[in-house]
């Protein structure tokens, strides 16, 4: 099997990513650094715009740990029922609530290690709060990144572990964060899964599969 190489283009590609996509953030709404973490816990298998819906009423009434450990599971269950594997969510939420109130004071921990400790949060997850929630270095990936490193030439890696390793190669380290937004913005407006935009691709000179 021969060695992969990146696309030469890599670095023009993310100039015009950072051009395209320059005003675009997260999609999910939050307050505070804990509710980015149960809203991005909230994500799995569900879209944005259906976890805002519902964290904006949540969050009024339970916007801190303090607040959610008060409900009990099924209580949360039926707050949440509107969202994809909302059941096993509630276990996780709660139980990541009572773990930040017995352990942490009812703060978030800011390292990975810490943060994958907490019951339902793994490394996307993780690195998700770390990038957007500190602002350290670190670069998510999820299902839409993991399939335009793909198709951009950035990465052959099968896991998403392996891709975040060749992004991280490949991106500068001041650029992880906003690179995580620029990849996902371009994998819901133009890389979609099924039907890519190929023809209104700010990227089709550069890409791999267009040339």
């Amino acid at each position: 099997m021969s060695e992969f190489k990146p696309n030469p283009n890599a670095s023009k590609i993310l100039a015009t990513l950072a051009q395209v996509y320059a005003e675009d953030g997260p999609a999910l709404e939050y307050q505070s650094v804990f509710q980015l973490l149960v809203a991005v816990m909230l994500s799995a298998q569900t879209n944005d715009n259906q976890v805002n819906k519902i964290t904006r009423q949540l969050f009024v009434d339970y916007g801190t740990p303090q607040a959610l450990a008060q409900l009990s599971v099924p209580e949360l269950e039926a707050k949440i029922q509107t969202c994809g594997l909302y059941k096993n969510k509630a276990k996780n939420i709660a139980a990541t609530c009572r773990l930040l109130l017995d352990e942490y004071g009812g703060e978030v921990p800011h390292t990975r290690e810490e943060l994958v400790r907490l019951p339902g949060v793994g490394r996307k997850t993780a690195n998700v709060v770390l990038s957007v929630g500190f602002g350290l270095p670190a670069l998510a990936v999820d299902t839409h990144i993991f399939r335009v490193a793909h198709r951009l030439g950035f990465s052959q890696g099968k896991t998403p572990d392996a891709v975040e390793a060749d992004l991280c190669r490949l991106i500068p380290e001041a650029d992880w964060a906003k690179a995580h937004h620029w990849f996902i913005w371009h994998g819901r407006r133009v890389c979609d899964a099924r039907r890519p935009n190929c023809q209104e691709c700010p990227l089709k000179h550069l890409c791999p599969q267009l040339l």
